[in-house]
Parts: C-alpha cells; sequence; structure tokens
C-alpha cells in the first residue's frame, strides 16, 4: 500500500490518544479537511559550513526518491501523510562511513513563502563523527518536515535542529534508528512558528547504542508548541536521556509528551526524561507528561519526572542591583534557563553558534 493509501485508510485520530490530545489532527492539518492530501511546494535545502564554505568530500546532499517507509514506531499518521506529500520534494544526505569533522554543517531548510513540504533520508555511515544543524526559517504559513534513517554503527553525532519561521504551523516527525555502540546527542531548539506539532521517534536497536535528546523551547504571545518524544530501546545495554526545558511567556502554550519504551530482552537498558518549564506571564502555559513503558525487569534503571515555575524573584532582584533593568534581567535569566540543555547539544563552536541565535529570539519576542 503506498503512503497516499495508507493516510487515507486511517481514522482521524481522537483525544483519548494523548498525541493528539492538546493538538487536534484536524487543526495541523494545512487545509483543515482531513481527507484532502494538497499537493505543496517543494522547500529549498542546501548544505554549507557555518563560515558559508563548501562542505568536505564524505558528505553530500542529493534528491532521492524517497525510499520506503518505516513505520515500526507507530507514528504511521504523520509519516504516511508527509511522505505522501513529499514526492516532489525528497532528499538524501548521506555521510561516508569515518567522516569526521570539527566544524558543524549547516543544512538550510528554506521554506519559501507558500505552504511547503521536504522529506529527509539520512544514511549515516559507520564510524563517523560530526555535528548537523539543520535550520528551518521561511515565511510560509505551513511547512511539514519528515526525517527519516539510521546512524550507523560507532557513529557519533550531534544532531540539531533550530526553527526559526517568521509564522505559519510546522509539521515534523522524526524516526531514526541507532546502531551499535553509536551514541547521538538530538537537539531541539523552537521559536518561531505560531504552532507547531512535532513527532519525535528514536530506536536504539543494537547493544551499546544511546542518545540523549535535548530541548530549549521559546513562546511568547499566541504561540502553541507541542513536541511528542518517544525512545524505544529495543537491544541490551542501550541508553537515554531525555532532557526538555521550556520558556512559557504571553498567552502562549508549550506541551512535551515523552514516552521511553523498553523492551523485553532490552537487559541492562538505562532510560530517564526530565521536563521543567519556566512559567514567564500569568495566562502561559505549560504541560508536561512524561512516560514510562518497561517490559524487562533486568535495567539499570527507568525513571521520569516533571517540574513547572515561574522566574525566581530573588535572581531578579539580584540582577537588578547589579545594574540590569526588568527587561535585561529577564532575558538574562531565561537564557541561563534554556541554556541548560542549549550546553549539551554539540562541542564550543556548536554552542556559541545556538547562544546566538537564542539571544536574536530572545531579543525578538522578549523586547
Amino acid at each position: 500500500m503506498d503512503s497516499a493509501s495508507q493516510y487515507l485508510s486511517m481514522s482521524e485520530p481522537d483525544k483519548s490518544n494523548h498525541l493528539w490530545k492538546y493538538t487536534p489532527w484536524r487543526r495541523i492539518h494545512p487545509t483543515g479537511k482531513i481527507t484532502e492530501i494538497p499537493e505543496l511546494a517543494s522547500a529549498t535545502l542546501s548544505l554549507s559550513m557555518m563560515d558559508g564554505s563548501e562542505v568536505p568530500t564524505g558528505v553530500s546532499l542529493v534528491r532521492g526518491s524517497g525510499g520506503d517507509l518505516d513505520l515500526s514506531m507507530d507514528n504511521a499518521l504523520t509519516n504516511s501523510f508527509l511522505h505522501a506529500m513529499s514526492n516532489s520534494s525528497n532528499w538524501l544526505l548521506v555521510v561516508e562511513s569515518g567522516f569526521r569533522l570539527e566544524s558543524p554543517i549547516i543544512l538550510d531548510v528554506q521554506t519559501g513563502d507558500v505552504a511547503s513540504v521536504a522529506h529527509i533520508s539520512l544514511e549515516i555511515g559507520e564510524m563517523a563523527d560530526f555535528e548537523l544543524v539543520t535550520r528551518v526559517s521561511g515565511g510560509s504559513d505551513w511547512f511539514g518536515l519528515l526525517r527519516t534513517g539510521n546512524v550507523g554503527s560507532g557513529t557519533i553525532l550531534n544532531d540539531v535542529l533550530i526553527g526559526l519561521q517568521e509564522n505559519g504551523t510546522f509539521l515534523r516527525s522524526d524516526s531514526i534508528e541507532i546502531g551499535r555502540d553509536a551514541q547521538v546527542r538530538a537537539g531541539t531548539v523552537s521559536s518561531g512558528s505560531e504552532r507547531t506539532k512535532s513527532d519525535l521517534r528514536y530506536k536504539l536497536e543494537e547493544r551499546g547504542g544511546g542518545i540523549k535528546v535535548l530541548g530549549s523551547i521559546l513562546s511568547a504571545e499566541s504561540m502553541h508548541l507541542d513536541h511528542h518524544i518517544e525512545i524505544h530501546h529495543e537491544a541490551p545495554d542501550t541508553f537515554s536521556r531525555l532532557s526538555w526545558h521550556s520558556a512559557c511567556g504571553g498567552d502562549s502554550r508549550t506541551i512535551g509528551t515523552g514516552m521511553l519504551q523498553v523492551s523485553k530482552g532490552a537487559k541492562g537498558a538505562d532510560a530517564g526524561q526530565i521536563f521543567h518549564n519556566l512559567l514567564l506571564s500569568d495566562s502561559a502555559e505549560a504541560d508536561s507528561i512524561p512516560e514510562l513503558e518497561v517490559m524487562e525487569n533486568d535495567v539499570v534503571g527507568c525513571g521520569h519526572g516533571t517540574a513547572n515555575g515561574p522566574i525566581d524573584e530573588e535572581q531578579m532582584f539580584y540582577l537588578k542591583t547589579r545594574g540590569f533593568d526588568e527587561k535585561e534581567a529577564k532575558r538574562a535569566l531565561i537564557a541561563a534557563f534554556l541554556n541548560s540543555t542549549l550546553s549539551e547539544m554539540g562541542g564550543e563552536k556548536l554552542h556559541e553558534w545556538l547562544v546566538g541565535e537564542l539571544t536574536l529570539q530572545l531579543e525578538a519576542l522578549h523586547s
């Protein structure tokens, strides 16, 4: 069955499904008519180094066929829908085995000014070591991004997506498989779109694989940012940590749902998740739902937690005594809160670049 037929065979999910409890599918669909699969424009993609120079040999971005769709992680609705729409916008990012690079690679995704879509297939070889930043920007009123693929055995990857759209709706779905002894840090920095729905799923399918999923989320005005993260431990001696920080201002709302699944036979698995929400106004809302599903008794540990709170008034007072005005003190505390996850997303160069981008967003949203 092709992706379009598969999508059309599905029923509209109801609110009993926690994935869609806070952001109904009809609200995210580009036309609101859920039986439609509209034809959308193709986003424009390009690769470069952080200084704008060409990427070295060993990494390439080409138009691809889109490949077969793996629905083994149960995100069939979003994946089949995005796959069906992206026939004219399939991209293949290939990283050769043994590729190593200290400076981050930038994958620019320009959405354009009309509704658009892109499917990026990742084929990352074995024993590679590099950092990849996917930067999504543009003025379209709707953008859909599907990322699928695999990370080869022994590879070390820092994979960060930063959303800088001017407005509109952003639908994102990731389905990434992680190989033996591969170590991945998957970061999300989000502050641009008016409405975001992300469904991020990672499978640790071979022994020794590990992942840290990190979020630095900034919302203001009437933004609605909903992120769902799942990590599947399928093999022994696998490791995961999910750490998600959201700063919510104005009348905005953020949602973070996390599911850590440990399958029977995944002995020695070590899984944990924590959500922290900083409420910047009385009308801002933040919902966090951490969940565990553990089918194996012989595990190192499985834990979860969540915490909400306002800006610390004593810290505000201290900064004011040091010469900060009200807005400067508030921005400094928000930046420090988000930096706790931002600082784990990559090396020194990548961290400095991300801090610069976040500072610009803070100044724009909390000026």
